[in-house]
């Protein structure tokens, strides 16, 4: 009788599936969503500054009309760029457990963050100068040092994403190292960056730094988003899952 019992629980396990084939008719893998709330934190403030951008379009647009600076319109064109890939990639955020759409859901996260940092470092760039300059040079100088930062970036993700297999953009159940370790030092070189300027404005050379305190306001804030983020990544990478909040 015990040897009868063994075997029909031997058989009812090897008749399961395997857990990465389990699926429902949604197309859902078995990997949970992080939820209703994580995606709600993430959509909403997205949608709500698309939603104020296109409201104040028109006398944006009527400002840069009037301006005529290159280096304004890029940005704002780069700046809708950006919100709409944002708003995309916050909106989609079920990819992440569909079967299928890894490859889209790798491409829209690379596309995203390539484009969130080219804004981010271009910002920084030009307000690094020491005038508002509105000429091409200052456009195509400040877009070129941008460009070759947000390139080496984005070839480096896409190698290991798609050429070494890391879920670099999947944070679904993942506590892969080698992942999080990237990520860690991805913002930790951003932090880097954030508190050598916020160093030298508070240094005795601070007369080499542009006198912008609207810039060192923004500087202060992003260095504080990336050390959160940093911290986040630590905890994650040790299996901490409310770190990716």
């Amino acid at each position: 009788m015990p040897k009868n019992i063994q075997q029909i629980i031997a058989n009812s396990s090897l008749s399961q599936p395997p857990i990465s084939e389990i699926g429902g008719q949604d197309g859902q893998s078995d990997r949970q969503c992080h939820g209703v709330w994580y995606d709600a934190v993430l959509f909403v403030p997205a949608l709500l500054f698309v939603v104020y951008m296109a409201l104040n379009a028109k006398k944006n647009l009527e400002k840069l009309r009037n301006r005529r600076s290159y280096v304004m319109i890029s940005y704002y064109a780069l700046l809708w760029l950006a919100s709409g890939l944002n708003l995309a990639w916050c909106s989609l955020q079920s990819w992440q457990c569909a079967t299928g759409k890894e490859v889209a859901w790798n491409l829209l996260s690379l596309l995203t963050t390539s484009g969130l940092l080219c804004l981010e470092i271009s910002l920084v760039g030009f307000l690094l100068q020491e005038s508002y300059a509105s000429g091409l040079e200052a456009l195509a100088r400040t877009f070129t040092i941008s460009g070759i930062i947000v390139g080496v970036d984005m070839l480096l993700k896409a190698i290991y994403v798609f050429g070494f297999g890391v879920p670099l953009f999947d944070d679904v159940g993942s506590t892969h190292r080698m992942k999080w370790g990237l990520w860690i030092i991805h913002k930790l070189l951003l932090t880097a960056v954030y508190g050598f300027i916020l160093f030298v404005h508070f240094s005795k050379w601070r007369e080499k730094l542009p006198p912008r305190p609207a810039f060192y306001n923004y500087v202060a804030i992003m260095f504080s988003v990336n050390a959160i983020a940093l911290v986040g990544c630590g905890l994650a990478a040790i299996g901490l899952g409310f770190g990716i909040w």
